[in-house]
């Protein structure tokens, strides 16, 4: 273990013993830094708080900071991250609320460019890249794979499917289904994240029938509800369509993204 002399630590805080404590960093009551944890400097971890191991956090963070609400009167709340995130230079992450889930639930594998925040009681998956200064308001939800571009904000509540890439300065006020592209001011629906399909390896013929379920389902005949189940049907061997189905169903009323051009809040 080491803690450079200039930094405070809470004598309530459990620190495994490699991990690396810089200049003026200050670790609160309650928190859990797990093995391989590295503070550079200058990194507030305020309270009630788990880091996961190997996870490595860069000046000026604030993790695991009080939740801005106004409902928030100082009640037990936590914050929870998992193994190997990058949290770059002033990221903020908000301890959950007594009026949400009470926790806020950060995964694996993430990479938080500088300034990103993520709100009270959020939940975000692994291997998520949020680029400098993405937001996302309290109660969000994030996927795995999911690509957040710079500048872009995900409204309170808002679910953003695994696999969706959301584009840099997108206001995302509607839910955006899994392997979605979304982008644009406010965020729409443009396809399917073809790069990222790609990525995992996805060939030719795979992203026809999945372009083709997409083109069904988004600009086909009849009434959305009555394309969904058709769509249901008809690609019930695709697990990624499968997957966009039931986050849409699962939503319920919930807005969701959709393609064209942006008309209102209808």
């Amino acid at each position: 273990m080491s803690i450079h002399p200039t930094a405070l630590v809470d004598a309530s805080a459990r620190i495994a013993d490699d991990v690396e404590i810089g200049p003026w960093c200050r670790v609160g009551p309650n928190v859990v830094l797990a093995q391989g944890v590295r503070l550079i400097s200058h990194v507030v971890v305020q309270q009630d708080t788990n880091v996961g191991e190997g996870t490595v956090i860069h000046p000026f963070a604030v993790i695991g900071g009080d939740p801005q609400h106004n409902g928030y009167k100082g009640e037990p709340v936590r914050l929870e991250i998992g193994s190997n995130n990058l949290i770059r230079e002033h990221c903020t992450f908000n301890r959950g609320t007594p009026q949400g889930t009470g926790v806020t639930v950060v995964g694996s594998d993430n990479l938080f460019m500088t300034g990103a925040h993520v709100g009270h009681d959020c939940v975000v998956g692994d291997n998520v890249v949020m680029a400098n200064n993405a937001t996302l308001g309290g109660h969000a939800h994030v996927g795995d794979r999911v690509f957040l571009g710079g500048l872009c904000a995900v409204h309170q509540n808002g679910r953003v499917g695994q696999g969706a890439i959301v584009g840099g300065l997108a206001a995302v006020t509607r839910d955006v289904i899994p392997y979605g592209s979304a982008w644009g001011n406010h965020a729409r629906l443009h396809g399917l994240n073809l790069i990222g399909l790609k990525r995992k390896g996805y060939g030719k013929d795979q992203l026809r029938r999945l372009l083709a379920a997409y083109r069904d389902l988004f600009e086909g005949s009849g009434e959305f509800a009555s394309r969904i189940d058709r769509v249901a049907e008809a690609y019930a061997d695709l697990p990624e369509i499968t997957e966009i189905v039931a986050f849409i169903r699962e939503g319920g009323k919930r807005p969701l993204c959709l393609p064209g051009e942006w008309g209102g809040w209808a």
